[in-house]
């Protein structure tokens, strides 16, 4: 597909006019000059512990968290996205990776019919951009929200605050918005998504991630999905990957997303991570093949079972 120009990016206006050439920077190195997001997604550790690295179907080498940076400069992605610590212990040894740092995060040990979903902000944007100007390739922050959670006020308004703060340096912002907790009957209703797309876009953010909503009788998940796409207007849609499927699976949902759903990428982790290295160096490279250069899903199996290398 054809690379954006750096005129071509729209530089949202809460930009300092002294940051803009450092957003248009990352803004085109997060997306690959594409516009298009390919976030892989490395923050699991807290989110879901140790579950989503060890186990039956999961690759041995998973349970290192090495793993996921081998991957992430031996493939092709965006980003990869993880808390800061996890970032600071290896990025290092791994310099030429895009990092998105994940600024809040909650185990999953406390269910929601004991207590709505509250993801608390663990670390300043000063820390972050310390470690920015210290070396380490920083293109952007990130940021989950419980909507319907009763604690959704507190989440809402620390990312408004991060998000303002992170333009203001230059840095791009991914919100993960779920709507969950008590008041919330059914999370991947079509109209809820929408609305949490909505949201992110009122919030500020760059890109948001959703889960894609739940296909009905008359429409397809990406079909419902296009109602969030347009929802999110000015604001990137992508979907969250879900527990890990047979590679032929994914493509074809992704393709999807993408072509029928207006998604502007997607945001894969346990699909890549739980696979051996090799395999899921494979994966990113035929993922970022649908995503940042608009393969079909046949042309990105070819790149998964090695009959085509990609390179962008």
């Amino acid at each position: 597909m054809e690379k954006l120009t750096a005129k071509q990016v729209a530089v949202p206006a809460d930009v300092l006019p002294e940051a803009c050439e450092t957003y248009i920077d990352n803004y085109l190195s997060a997306t690959q000059g594409t516009g298009r997001l390919m976030l892989y997604a490395c923050d699991q550790k807290i989110e879901h512990m140790n579950g989503d690295f060890f186990g039956e179907g999961i690759d041995p080498a998973d349970n290192d968290p090495e793993h996921l940076f081998r991957i992430g400069a031996q493939g092709v992605v965006g980003v990869l996205a993880g808390q800061k610590g996890l970032v600071a212990r290896y990025a290092a040894d791994y310099p030429e990776i895009n990092y998105l740092i994940k600024m809040n995060s909650k185990t999953n040990l406390i269910g929601t019919k004991q207590d709505d979903p509250y993801s608390p902000q663990l670390y300043s944007l000063e820390s972050v951009l310390a470690m920015r100007d210290a070396g380490v390739n920083i293109v952007g922050i990130g940021y989950t929200i419980y909507l319907g959670s009763e604690y959704e006020a507190t989440m809402m308004g620390e990312a408004g605050e991060l998000i303002a703060e992170a333009h203001a340096a230059g840095l791009i912002v991914v919100l993960w918005i779920y709507p969950r907790g008590k008041a919330v009957e059914n999370e991947k209703d079509a109209d809820l998504i929408a609305g949490a797309a909505g949201v992110a876009l009122c919030l500020g953010a760059d890109f948001v991630k959703v889960n894609p909503p739940k296909a009905t009788d008359g429409a397809t998940s990406s079909e419902l999905l296009a109602r969030a796409s347009e929802a999110a207007g000015r604001t990137g849609l992508v979907c969250a990957g879900g527990s890990t499927v047979d590679a032929k699976s994914f493509l074809t949902q992704l393709w999807e997303q993408i072509h029928v759903g207006g998604a502007c990428g997607n945001a894969t982790g346990r699909n890549i991570h739980q696979r051996s290295l090799d395999e899921a160096v494979r994966l990113t490279k035929a993922i970022s093949a649908i995503t940042l250069a608009d393969y079909d899903v046949e042309e990105a199996l070819d790149v998964f079972e090695g009959k085509e290398n990609f390179m962008l």
